[in-house]
């Protein structure tokens, strides 16, 4: 399967949209640091609304952490336009009981592609449900996952909730650099690890 060009793909959207009457758009976010490139990249564009929902984290304390780093860089990146910060209660679980049977696979596999999915799949329905435009994920922007995957799930489950889904991929155009540069400049807390305690185990 050849490779899609998922950050032209988004370039043509943004291309076509009237910043005068911008759409809607929830962002699902992994953690406050993988968000600010991408929240300063495409602020602009879209009347966004930040939707930390992230149950493979494996542990209440390390969630929280996480959740309390995306609302303070909501605040401290002090962009046009203002961003609310949607944190889903934590439910490791839901997690657990998602990707059962996969726990043994090595990271970037199976385990993870149901992981994105688990995590899309819920940011489409609330997306859905509160008449957002589009949806899409922080997701890409990590050298680490593999964008053409990530995307092709978003567009399997845009079409399951019926709303359009904004492909991406965020480390482009220096994007994961810009996102270190921001976590120091704002001496944000950057996890070591994806978040679940197979990903750790495998550190």
């Amino acid at each position: 399967m050849n490779k899609i060009n998922y950050n032209l793909e988004m370039e043509k959207i943004i291309k076509n949209i009237d910043i005068k009457d911008r759409p809607k758009l929830l962002l699902h976010s992994c953690c406050g640091p993988c968000s600010s490139a991408v929240l300063e990249r495409i602020n602009k564009f879209f009347d966004i609304d930040v939707f930390y929902y992230n149950p493979n984290i494996n542990s209440e304390r390390e969630f929280y952490r996480r959740a309390n780093e995306q609302i303070e860089l909501v605040k401290n990146l002090n962009l046009d336009y203002k961003i609310s910060v949607e944190v889903v209660e934590y439910n490791h679980n839901e997690f657990l009981d998602y990707i059962k049977g996969l726990e043994k696979y090595k990271e970037g596999g199976a385990r993870c592609f149901k992981c994105y999915k688990e995590r899309l799949e819920k940011t489409a329905e609330y997306a859905s449900k509160n008449n957002y435009d589009y949806f899409t994920t922080t997701l890409s922007i990590s050298p680490h996952k593999d964008s053409q995957i990530i995307n092709r799930i978003g567009e399997f489950v845009s079409k399951e909730y019926n709303v359009r889904y904004l492909f991406s991929d965020f480390k482009k155009k220096n994007g994961f650099k810009r996102s270190v540069e921001l976590t120091d400049k704002f001496n944000m807390y950057r996890q070591n690890y994806c978040g679940c305690e197979f990903s750790r185990g495998e550190d």
